[in-house]
């Protein structure tokens, strides 16, 4: 049994990690931690644990001495002196945070405001984009658990771009997410009143996961891709749908795409390329693992329509993080996530 451990358990993301490792068969959860819930249990913070997790809160300190595997869900420029200390005591480290997913420190000086205090640290992360990094994940002790909106778009982009079929290297991506991507802090943009029957963008050209999405784009299309992020928030709970619209070489059809994403992904069981003629909808992805990607042909201008839909909690958060540690401990990458979404 892997002894687990997560600090910012009364987070959304780290809630979420709780609720599915619970149905985990090979974990054993021996500590939860919550700065601001010391020594209460975790069902008074979450009353939908009541009876199943009855786990009183602990400080973070007493999370990583008890455990070998660590999840952090914080907000970021927190989690470097808690890697630190998985790698001095040979734990393993996921963060579900930004701290450890852009390769270069200058982007997150500028994009977060903060420097890395432990540089060599950030020459051990992996970023943990399951299906594209598996076989460095599986060497991996510190992983950096992408961001929801960077996993539906970064899916979804994927097959097209290691195959070079985009004729130009500029796209705009329109992504939409529900009000829990924005986390458990109350804001105005996510108060009830605010959102309700409410649709808007947000953070245009300033997002955060700007630099992430093109950091692991470029990589993939072994060439600079630079984006226009426009993200938009729905009223609702859970889910992204991430829409892009890429121009195709000449000589690529539309066919050479659609091969292009089932030799790339029919064997991943969480990433589910639609038939033609379906269209991705977030309501059948929420509670799930999964990512659903749903391909269009835009004939007048030779185009391929991308929509890839995730549930932002689950494969955009938690769901990838526990698929990362099955990974690491080369146990079956399924384990714990075999929820179906529901229908209705």
């Amino acid at each position: 049994m892997i002894k687990v451990g997560i600090i910012g358990a009364s987070g959304y993301a780290g809630a979420e990690l709780l609720r599915l490792l619970l149905n985990h068969d090979e974990v054993e959860i021996v500590a939860l931690g919550a700065r601001s819930y010391v020594g209460q249990p975790i069902s008074d913070i979450y009353p939908s644990f009541y009876g199943i997790c009855d786990m009183v809160c602990v400080t973070d300190e007493d999370v990583l001495e008890k455990s070998e595997m660590i999840f952090a869900s914080l907000p970021h420029g927190l989690s470097e002196k808690y890697a630190k200390y998985c790698d001095e005591h040979n734990k393993k480290f996921i963060d579900l945070g930004a701290d450890f997913r852009l390769d270069e420190e200058k982007d997150y000086q500028e994009w977060y405001n903060l420097d890395y205090h432990e540089k060599i640290l950030h020459q051990k992360q992996v970023y943990g984009l399951s299906e594209v990094n598996r076989e460095k994940i599986k060497e991996a002790t510190l992983i950096g658990n992408p961001g929801c909106y960077p996993t539906s778009i970064t899916l979804g982009l994927y097959p097209l771009l290691k195959k070079q079929m985009n004729k130009n290297n500029d796209f705009v991506i329109d992504s939409k997410s529900g009000t829990t991507g924005a986390g458990k802090t109350l804001s105005e943009d996510t108060h009830f009143p605010k959102c309700n029957e409410s649709f808007h963008p947000y953070k245009l050209g300033t997002h955060r996961h700007t630099p992430e999405i093109e950091q692991e784009l470029s990589k993939m299309a072994n060439q600079n891709i630079h984006v226009t992020f426009i993200p938009h928030l729905l009223p609702v709970n859970r889910g992204i749908v991430s829409t892009i619209v890429v121009s195709l070489k000449e000589d690529v059809t539309f066919d050479d795409v659609v091969k292009a994403y089932h030799d790339s992904y029919d064997q991943e069981y969480f990433v589910r390329v639609l038939d033609n003629g379906k269209v991705a909808d977030l309501k059948f992805v929420k509670y799930s693992n999964f990512c659903d990607i749903s391909l269009h042909y835009e004939k007048r201008y030779h185009q391929v329509i991308v929509v890839s839909t995730i549930d932002n909690m689950v494969k955009g958060a938690a769901g990838q993080a526990i698929q990362n540690m099955n990974i690491m401990y080369g146990i079956e990458e399924t384990k714990g996530l075999k929820m179906v979404p529901p229908s209705f």
